[in-house]
């Protein structure tokens, strides 16, 4: 395997482009996503730019295409960051200009629904980065948590090994971004009881692979950039984590019996499972049940690993994808899981 290209970073007083591959919602709920492009202006010094579809709601496939085609050939931009996620990203993949893309390599920012993206990316051999939307990371309320702040910080503009940290406190609690109120105040948090590490204390170096587990379960069903020999991915860091739609333990235990069946969690030899939302609008859970959530989550994952990964070191409740703060992982890129230090180190 050849091995993965970073590309070249951007600096600050250059154009990123601002796009929306998924959902359109920028244009529906302009608040927070106002709020992500003033702090990319004054707290990281980067001129976004914006494209036909990215304040669009009900934008074509083709459309957003046509977006990331732009962005990515025009050579003043240096970054790609989308808005947000959204459930129909697999509808743009086929429209894609592969090899445009492959000439053009940029860093590109997203995640839950964007692991489409991130994947194709990954088996263009690009390094794109899981994390930091412009809603809802860089347009958080009242201000951006430090610790996402840092790592975005040292994803964008610093090459080279950063060491994730687990949180004192987390959220996973919203607020209606329709109600500005929600704005002017700094979110609700708990404590966190920092990262579980279970199997085999080894040193595990890979490239990443992974993302959000529900967009993975619709790429294997519809066969889309999921290689067909898992031998492909031996030796690698899977890390994965789950949406404010809130599947059930017992679907998640079945992508993953599907992902086992198919020779793919074998060859991880190390997984990072990202701290579980566990309350949404639609099930807003008290403490109790988003507890008994969270455990029921990782009794199915370990279930799994049971099954078919027994010798996958794993840890759980690492501060990545659907959670506040949220630590970036580089899609494709190096990640070292040192079990016997309880370290994990990405290259940014």
């Amino acid at each position: 395997m050849r091995p993965p290209v970073y590309p070249s970073k951007p600096v600050p007083g250059d154009r990123v482009a601002v796009v929306s591959p998924s959902s359109g919602l920028a244009g529906v709920l302009p608040r927070p996503y106002e709020l992500g492009l003033v702090r990319l202006r004054e707290e990281f010094g980067l001129e976004p730019v914006e494209y036909p579809a990215t304040r669009r709601a009900g934008s074509t496939p083709q459309e957003r295409a046509d977006d990331l085609h732009a962005a990515f050939a025009d050579p003043t931009v240096k970054a790609v960051i989308s808005t947000v996620g959204g459930d129909d990203q697999i509808t743009v993949l086929p429209l894609l200009d592969r090899e445009l893309i492959r000439a053009n390599p940029k860093p590109f920012f997203g995640y839950s629904d964007n692991t489409n993206l991130l994947l194709l990316l990954r088996n263009l051999g690009i390094v794109g980065y899981h994390g930091a939307c412009v809603m809802t990371e860089l347009g958080r309320p009242h201000s951006l948590h430090p610790m996402t702040a840092d790592s975005l910080r040292a994803a964008l503009f610093t090459p080279g090994p950063y060491e994730l940290l687990p949180a004192a406190r987390y959220r996973d609690t919203d607020r209606d971004w329709a109600d500005p109120a929600t704005f002017d105040a700094e979110p609700d948090s708990q404590p966190a009881e920092g990262w579980t590490w279970h199997g085999p204390e080894r040193v595990v170096e890979g490239r990443a692979w992974g993302g959000n587990l529900e967009i993975l379960s619709w790429l294997l069903m519809a066969d889309r950039e999921i290689e067909r020999d898992p031998a492909a991915y031996e030796g690698g860091v899977l890390f994965l984590e789950t949406s404010e739609e809130l599947p059930r333990a017992e679907e998640v235990f079945r992508v993953l019996r599907c992902m086992g069946e198919r020779g793919l969690l074998s060859r991880f030899p190390a997984l990072l499972m990202g701290r579980p939302k566990a309350w949404s609008f639609e099930q807003p859970n008290d403490a109790g049940a988003k507890r008994r959530y969270a455990d029921g989550q990782r009794e199915a994952v370990l279930r799994a690993l049971a099954a078919y990964a027994p010798d996958t070191t794993a840890v759980f409740d690492v501060d990545l994808g659907h959670t506040d703060p949220q630590l970036v992982i580089p899609y494709g890129g190096e990640v070292r899981v040192d079990g016997p230090a309880r370290r994990i180190t990405v290259t940014y």
